[in-house]
């Protein structure tokens, strides 16, 4: 009888570790607050991370939306306490964890935690038709906004000049970031902006109602060096029907991924995952831009994750392999 009670108490305690895990109404969800870091206004991620917060905030969380200079700033916020989600891109993630490229020197970023795969950043060199850049060698002695230092898209630019065999040196280079550079494209004092961002930016929209818009491809051995060397790009098409170029434009393009503060507790962050890949969560995200709609879904959310050096945060990795999508 003895022996009966013991293994009773023993299966008790394990079913309370269980629960204690476990999503939905267990998590005290008013007891923390969730701040969203995003991008700047002139790009995809303050609309999409300003979906997250309004979902959230519907579940009880406390929350708020934070505009920022996207993903080096969001990635040194969430190191330093200044945010619990933050949108960024996994190439610099990665070489944050791994401490190379914009982060040698400095000590790795082990604290780092992916939550969800988003959506493909595709690397567009934007130029116009009549600059007569057509290739990746033309940018030889022009103008050319590269993105804000270190951040995302400046990251992006290194590795396409580096592929290409060429280097800063050989053009004229400005740490504008690309609304800056569009923007100067405008007024004749810039010839090419590198954009990393999903397709249908807004800036290069725009760009479009005042000057014919065309791209700088990634191609053939430079793109085949850069997947290569950098095994997060994958190769991407930007169809000519999105910016009515004309043409299709082979480039690159690397994921955009949620990270979360670490310190959070695994059965919020399942208990977030859980809600926003629900038919209600998933009306708000996909609602706020067509990028959105048409990459966050359930069985994309290891995308970009999967394999790198970039540990899932506990309670994401216990809700993916329980849909059978993380091993």
């Amino acid at each position: 009888m003895k022996k009966v009670m013991i293994f009773v108490m023993v299966m008790a305690l394990a079913l309370a570790a269980t629960c204690s895990f476990a999503a939905g109404p267990a998590v005290k969800r008013g007891d923390y607050f969730i701040t969203v870091l995003t991008g700047p206004s002139s790009g995809i991620y303050f609309p999409i991370g300003g979906a997250f917060s309004t979902f959230v905030g519907s579940l009880g969380y406390k929350t708020s939306a934070t505009a920022t200079g996207a993903t080096a700033e969001n990635i040194n916020a969430l190191l330093t306490g200044q945010g619990e989600m933050a949108i960024a891109m996994a190439d610099s993630v990665i070489q944050a964890v791994e401490s190379f490229g914009a982060y040698e020197g400095q000590p790795p970023a082990k604290e780092l935690r992916a939550m969800m795969g988003l959506w493909p950043n595709f690397c567009q060199i934007v130029t116009t038709a009549d600059s007569g850049i057509k290739t990746f060698a033309d940018l030889k002695g022009k103008r050319v906004g590269v993105g804000a230092p270190n951040s995302g898209v400046e990251l992006n630019a290194r590795m396409m000049f580096e592929a290409h065999g060429m280097s800063y040196a050989d053009c004229k280079v400005d740490y504008l970031s690309y609304g800056e550079a569009i923007d100067q494209m405008k007024n004749g004092l810039c010839d090419v902006a590198f954009v990393t961002s999903g397709l249908g930016n807004a800036t290069i929209l725009e760009l479009g109602t005042t000057k014919k818009i065309a791209f700088v491809p990634v191609e053939g051995e430079p793109l085949r060096a850069l997947l290569e060397k950098y095994p997060f790009y994958i190769e991407a098409v930007i169809p000519a029907a999105t910016y009515s170029t004309g043409r299709d434009t082979t480039t690159a393009a690397v994921m955009n991924i949620m990270l979360v503060d670490e310190k959070l507790p695994a059965d919020v962050v399942y208990d977030l995952l859980e809600n926003i890949y629900s038919p209600a969560g998933l009306e708000v995200i996909q609602g706020s831009h067509a990028t959105a709609k048409a990459n966050i879904r359930l069985e994309t959310g290891p995308r970009g994750i999967e394999g790198t050096s970039v540990p899932f945060h506990d309670g994401a990795a216990k809700f993916y392999k329980e849909k059978g999508l993380l091993k």
